[in-house]
């Protein structure tokens, strides 16, 4: 086991292969930090070696120690000396930077993030819910939660609000249409117990309150009524309504 002040320079490939995919440090042993490796892969990380990680996920996959190096700053300039050497053979290192201690300063080009944008298409997010979920069962506290309200107030009003002035078809969810199948699963969702004012019955002073916001209000006196004003008199037609979906004969009229 290495000390706090000395570490190892560790490469990973396939059993079934000679060639080095990654070189990583690590004051830990490379068994460890291997593993480490292998959760990050399962929970999703997106980067070109976690990819392939998953991708040989069923295959042998090997650990092998490049060095041991004693100091932390020697450590990190073993790194950056190992994936040069091995970059320098043609071996395909997937790593994203040149290595080293401390902040590695990528600075991703287009390539890049067009290479990540398409390796991100399709991809399912992993889902932990229940007990398997950290936050299981735990709440945020209320001054946790004022200060979220605090923070975000008024950040997605106006023209902060990113689709803040684009209508038609500039507008992010033009021409988009909810399916049936999806239409149905929220349905489904909101009866019953799901409908979140299952069970409950509004108090006197809200039924009051939302008797006086509506006084004065001119309101459709029957279904029939709101049927003529909102869709008849605009010539709109709702499929969802019965008396628009009524085939009536004009003598009827009469």
């Amino acid at each position: 086991m290495e000390t706090a002040t000395t570490g190892i320079v560790y490469g990973i490939r396939l059993e079934s292969g000679s060639e080095y995919r990654y070189v990583g440090i690590t004051t830990k042993t490379a068994s460890r930090r291997f593993h480490q490796h292998l959760r990050l892969a399962k929970v999703g990380r997106k980067t070109p070696f976690y990819d392939w990680l998953r991708k040989h996920e069923n295959e042998g996959l090997a650990v092998d120690i490049l060095e041991r190096v004693s100091g932390l700053a020697e450590l990190g300039h073993a790194e950056v000396a190992w994936i040069s050497k091995l970059r320098g053979q043609g071996q395909r290192l997937l790593n994203i930077s040149e290595g080293g201690l401390g902040s590695a300063g990528v600075q991703w080009t287009e390539e890049m993030r067009e290479a990540a944008r398409i390796r991100g298409l399709g991809r399912k997010g992993v889902s932990r819910p229940g007990a398997s979920n950290p936050f299981y069962g735990k709440k945020h506290s209320p001054e946790q939660r004022v200060k979220w309200s605090h923070d975000r107030k008024g950040t997605n009003q106006g023209v902060s609000n990113p689709n803040y002035g684009k209508y038609g078809s500039d507008h992010p969810s033009f021409g988009h249409v909810v399916s049936e199948e999806a239409r149905k699963v929220l349905s489904d969702s909101r009866q019953g117990a799901g409908n979140p004012n299952f069970g409950k019955t509004a108090s006197l002073e809200t039924r009051e309150k939302m008797s006086a916001a509506r006084k004065g209000r001119p309101q459709p006196s029957s279904k029939r009524s709101a049927h003529t004003r909102h869709h008849t008199n605009k010539g709109v037609s709702n499929p969802n309504c019965k008396y628009c979906l009524e085939v009536i004969d004009p003598r009827d009229l009469f």
